[in-house]
């Protein structure tokens, strides 16, 4: 067996640099039932737990789309969990595991696959048919995902926001940083196909 020479082995320092990085990302996160800051939010703004907050984020997201049809309706596609591996090609092997029906709850917890990974995930925020919000996590990855359904003149506005923090989170950032908000797209985008339709006497 021969020694390293002191270059390789500085290049082997340099290769873990982004690995520490991301896993120095990776903060606690208390397991309380309100991870939320304190004071009311606005009606039209995310209700971001602390440790969530987007200006400490690693990678951050921001989708909308207006939907002519009123909350509930948009509510009631998005909590039927089970079915969005159907309508919304980015969900797999959806499943609730705190419900009998495939739909969320409050203080629900499901299993799913996204963006290649497998997470479970824990409702935070549940307030409906307005606020609704997951805590996502592994070991390389943490994601807080929220949705924001407000009501309009003509309809419903709905916002989706996700912060995410890790070592995977620096990865998305540097090679993928348009994939998530792609796949969020095409989810308001068939939220809204599905929720339009039941206004109209479809499915």
């Amino acid at each position: 067996m021969t020694r390293k020479s002191a270059p390789v082995r500085a290049i082997g320092v340099v290769a873990l640099i982004p690995v520490l990085i991301g896993c120095a990302n990776i903060r606690p996160v208390g397991i309380e039932p309100n991870l939320f800051a304190a004071g009311p939010p606005s009606p039209t703004e995310i209700n971001w737990p602390a440790q969530y907050q987007p200006a400490d984020a690693t990678f951050y997201i921001r989708n909308e789309i207006d939907i002519a049809a009123p909350p509930q309706v948009i509510w009631d596609v998005i909590v039927e969990a089970e079915t969005w591996p159907e309508w919304y090609e980015g969900a797999f092997d959806v499943e609730v595991l705190t419900s009998d029906d495939g739909t969320l709850g409050r203080g629900g917890k499901f299993s799913w696959r996204t963006m290649g990974l497998d997470f479970i995930s824990v409702i935070h925020e549940w307030e409906p048919p307005h606020r609704l919000g997951w805590e996502s996590r592994r070991g390389d990855i943490k994601g807080y995902h929220a949705w924001l359904v407000v009501e309009t003149e003509n309809g419903s506005r709905v916002i989706t926001d996700e912060s995410q923090f890790g070592f995977l989170a620096n990865m998305q950032q540097l090679f993928l940083p348009n994939k998530l908000r792609e796949l969020h797209d095409v989810w308001l985008i068939a939220i809204k196909a599905r929720a339009e339709s039941r206004v109209s006497g479809g499915s």
